[in-house]
Order: C-alpha cells, then sequence, then structure tokens
C-alpha cells in the first residue's frame, strides 16, 4: 500500500481528530470533586433542614460530597447573590426559598442579582405550611384571640420571622391585610433565633415554616393557633387553617429546592434535576421530609419556572397591598 505525500495542509487538518479523544479524555465526567450547597439561612430551619435531607443522598448517588455551606443575611440575598456570581461548573448550588426566588424581588428596592435571569431552576423539592405560633403559658389561645388583642393595641404586638423576605415575614403582611390588624414585625436572622425569643415572651407570635417548630410543639412547649396552607397540615391535623380561623381566602405555603448559576451547561442541569427526582421518590427520602414537616412536590427545571412565574404574579400583588419595602 502507498501513500501520498505528506502536506503540512493535511497535516493540520488531520490535528482536531487525532487531539478529539485527548480532549475528552481531559474533561472528566461530572462531578469529580466535592459539590457546595449554600444555604442562605442558619442550620436549624426549614431551609437548612431541607437541604440536609437531599444532600446526602445526593452525595451518595453522585459520587461525591455535598456539603453544605450556611451563608445567612439579608433575608437570604447574601447566599443567593454567592450562587450567581460563582463559577458555572455545576460545583456550586442554591437552596432556594420562596423568598430568594420570588418575594425579594418585589420586597427589596435593590437586590444584587437577578433571580430570573442570574440563576438557573433544577428541581423544586417540597413545600411547608407556615405556623401562627405562640408559647404554651401564652394568653392566645385562638387566632381570634391574637388578632383581637391586636385590633386592641394596634402595634403594640411583635410577631417574629426569621428575616426580611421570608415567607414568614409576608404571611404576617398578608395577615395584616387581610384582616386590618397592626402587628409590628421583628426580623431575627434564622428560625433557630426566633424560638427562644417566642418561648421566653420577649415576642408574642412567631410565623415561621413550621419544621423547626415541631419538636415544641409536640413537646407541650409551643401552641400553634393556626396554618397557612389551604388544608389542614398533614403533621398538624387538629390546628385549624387560618381560612378556617375566619379569614377567608387566606392560602401561602412556603417551597424549596435547587437551583444553580444561570449558565450551568444544560446537561449538567439535567443529570441534577433527574438525581433529585429519584431521591424525592424513594419512600426513605418522603419519610424524611415529613418528619421535618414538609410535604414532597417535585418539579423538572421547566415545570420550575412556570410555578415561580406564577407565584411571582401573587406575591408581587401582596407585596403591593402590603406597603412593606427594604432597602
Amino acid at each position: 500500500m502507498t501513500f501520498g505525500p505528506i502536506t503540512r495542509r493535511s497535516t493540520l487538518l488531520a490535528l482536531p481528530a487525532l487531539a478529539a479523544p485527548a480532549v475528552l479524555r481531559a474533561q472528566p465526567a461530572y462531578p469529580n470533586r466535592p459539590i457546595r450547597m449554600v444555604v442562605p439561612f442558619p442550620a436549624g430551619g426549614a431551609t437548612d433542614l431541607t437541604a440536609r435531607v437531599v444532600a446526602e443522598r445526593m452525595g451518595a448517588l453522585l459520587g461525591q460530597p455535598v456539603v453544605i455551606d450556611n451563608r445567612p443575611g439579608a433575608g437570604g440575598n447574601l447566599g443567593s447573590d454567592m450562587v450567581a456570581k460563582a463559577e458555572p461548573d455545576g460545583y456550586t448550588l442554591l437552596t432556594f426559598t420562596i423568598g430568594t426566588a420570588s418575594i425579594n424581588q418585589f420586597l427589596y428596592t435593590r437586590l444584587p442579582y437577578d433571580p430570573a435571569k442570574d440563576l438557573a431552576s433544577v428541581a423544586l423539592i417540597n413545600e411547608v405550611a407556615n405556623g401562627i405560633c405562640v408559647s404554651a403559658d401564652s394568653p392566645f389561645k385562638t387566632l381570634q384571640d391574637l388578632l383581637a388583642a391586636a385590633k386592641a393595641k394596634p402595634g403594640e404586638l411583635n410577631f417574629g420571622t426569621p428575616g426580611n423576605g421570608t415567607s414568614g415575614h409576608l404571611c404576617g403582611e398578608y395577615l395584616k391585610t387581610k384582616t386590618g390588624v397592626n402587628l409590628t414585625h421583628v426580623p431575627y436572622r434564622g428560625t433557630s433565633q426566633v424560638i427562644p425569643d417566642v418561648l421566653g415572651g420577649r415576642v408574642e407570635v412567631a410565623i415561621d415554616n413550621l419544621p423547626g417548630y415541631l419538636p415544641h410543639l409536640q413537646a407541650g412547649r409551643m401552641r400553634c393557633l393556626a396554618v397557612t396552607s389551604a388544608n389542614r397540615w398533614f403533621s398538624l391535623p387538629d390546628v385549624p387553617t387560618v381560612k378556617e380561623a375566619g379569614v377567608p381566602d387566606f392560602e401561602a405555603v412556603a417551597w424549596f429546592g435547587f437551583q444553580a448559576p444561570a449558565r450551568v451547561p444544560r446537561p449538567i442541569i439535567d443529570k441534577l434535576a433527574e438525581t433529585v427526582a429519584k431521591i424525592v421518590a424513594e419512600p426513605a427520602t418522603v419519610t424524611k421530609l415529613r418528619e421535618i414537616g414538609s410535604d414532597p412536590k417535585v418539579l423538572a427545571p421547566a415545570e420550575l419556572d412556570r410555578y415561580i412565574a406564577a407565584e411571582n404574579a401573587k406575591w408581587r400583588e401582596v407585596v403591593k397591598a402590603s406597603g412593606a419595602r427594604l432597602d
């Protein structure tokens, strides 16, 4: 067999084909190192608990540790901004909340990130009812007791939440708008700081995601006056909804999931979304999510985009009606 003359041009044309296998070998399969899961709130709250339920199993399925990194501050904006500006390689993810993905853009005068443009949907994981909770020795036995006292003493009763822009905060503002009462908002840096002040009587009531309160409710240290979901919540079947307690057309749940920097390659987003869907479908995960007081609700990226758009329409109007605004 004979070959024609080897010219410089033919050599150059052959180089890409010769190099391609080496390039492919140089790109290791995702993931090949630990993944950082940023939680934009302190440990102990519903956001943190959700992340921890899923992260350990995600690490096992992906073959790399998923490390929780709590970065609280500014109603979740600090941690969210960190992820929005992170390298879009799939190794930095965000556990988002209803606040960081929806409410904050209407509540804050300016955000350091654009939730629609700077972050990509990965998956919705679960939803959580908020509880209107008081200490066990509170004089308020029902939601109507609380509302009557608030009407008698405008602005003198406080409601604590895990921070500005959280679903607890906006549920409180929504309640004020629907009932005409004047409660004073006291923002904390996470659920773990709200609970001691409610138990100690330094703040009259907490409006917050239920998971962090369940141990105290079950132990009899606290009492839940009402839940904010449309129907009674599975973990507190004897507690009425806000609607049942006399506030018509009141419904609000918090929701949680994972996002990534906007420019993460689609194959990585899809792999993460498929992994989350597999995890949340496992009976053990369902049990764990229910144990922390949440209800599993998985949505894939495109479905999640539509869900967030619908929620944006609702919370834009709630924020506008409340007059709440933060710098």
